[in-house]
């Protein structure tokens, strides 16, 4: 019999890559780590790992493993909590990230009703953009993240995964409420000599934005960057700018107006989770108020296509 735990370090450093990072996020030292991965390897019987002075690589056979063991050790944890949850009531700690309009749109209040109406549950929230969260679900570090996808593969496909779309949520151009000259179906290309707010540099909307407007065929002039959105719109409101942002991002700032472009970008705002954790009755207990906060936000969002909790 394979023992879980060596299973689960290997596992750890299919994900990790040197024994040093699987030792600090299991909390072990690194001589132990290696200890354990050296008794796997007798156990097996097989050479699991090449070694190129203190660093180890994994064959062949140790990725295979290491894959296999992350199927075992997620079937074990799926049973494990199955038969937990039998008569149990939703209880227990629950992990969930979200990127920053989304926690205030609708994460953050049904964090609220989970207080409210599941006082077992134990909710920690994060705030992290997709390309921070998803990778942290699929190393179970997270339970569920709130997630956004553009269709152009940066959510990573794994079996492991579980995605449930909450709606559509669209690109648009972010002016002052009194640019009256600016109206619905613009060409980007029509707004290359506009001066432009946005995110800083390397951040995930400000890159897209970017992107986007290169795309069109210019540069953009770029005259503010902002760490959040409040001094951002603040830029744009008092008509110093325009920027481009989802319309999540948008809701409810009188001072600016959201304008549909005329090929606009959509995204579609998920629930990420792994499948062996939606066997927790606290985590399908999330899933159920996240989604019906999502679908309880004025128009557009309510009307958008909605994910049916796990079964």
């Amino acid at each position: 019999m394979l023992d879980p735990w060596r299973l689960h370090l290997l596992h750890q450093l299919h994900l990790r890559g040197t024994v040093r990072a699987v030792a600090e996020v299991c909390r072990m030292s690194p001589s132990s780590v290696s200890a354990q991965l050296a008794t796997l390897e007798r156990e097996t019987r097989t050479q699991l790992f090449e070694r190129t002075g203190r660093r180890i690589a994994l064959t062949p056979m140790g990725v295979m493993l290491a894959v296999r063991a992350e199927e075992l050790l997620d079937h074990h944890a799926a049973v494990e909590s199955e038969v937990a949850n039998l008569h149990a009531e939703p209880t227990g700690p629950v992990r969930l990230a979200a990127f920053a309009s989304a926690l205030r749109a609708f994460v953050i209040p049904a964090a609220g009703t989970i207080r409210r109406d599941f006082p077992a549950i134990e909710l920690e929230i994060l705030e992290a953009e997709p390309h921070q969260s998803l990778p942290a679900v699929q190393r179970g570090e997270l339970d569920l993240a709130v997630s956004a996808d553009f269709g152009d593969g940066e959510v990573p496909v794994d079996a492991a995964l579980l995605g449930l779309p909450l709606f559509e949520d669209e690109f648009v151009l972010v002016a002052a409420a009194d640019r009256t000259d600016l109206g619905p179906g613009l060409a980007l290309a029509d707004l290359a000599t506009e001066r432009w707010a946005l995110e800083a540099s390397g951040t995930y909307l400000a890159d897209r934005a970017e992107r986007l407007c290169r795309m069109a065929g210019f540069e953009p002039q770029v005259t503010g960057r902002f760490s959040s959105y409040a001094a951002l719109l603040q830029h744009v409101e008092a008509g110093l700018s325009v920027t481009m942002l989802p319309q999540l991002a948008v809701a409810d700032r009188p001072g600016v107006r959201a304008i549909t472009l005329a090929d606009p970008l959509r995204r579609t705002v998920q629930i990420v989770a792994r499948r062996a954790a939606t066997t927790r009755a606290a985590v399908r207990a999330v899933i159920g108020v996240l989604r019906t906060g999502a679908t309880e936000m004025s128009p557009p969002w309510g009307s958008g296509r909605g994910a049916q909790a796990p079964r």
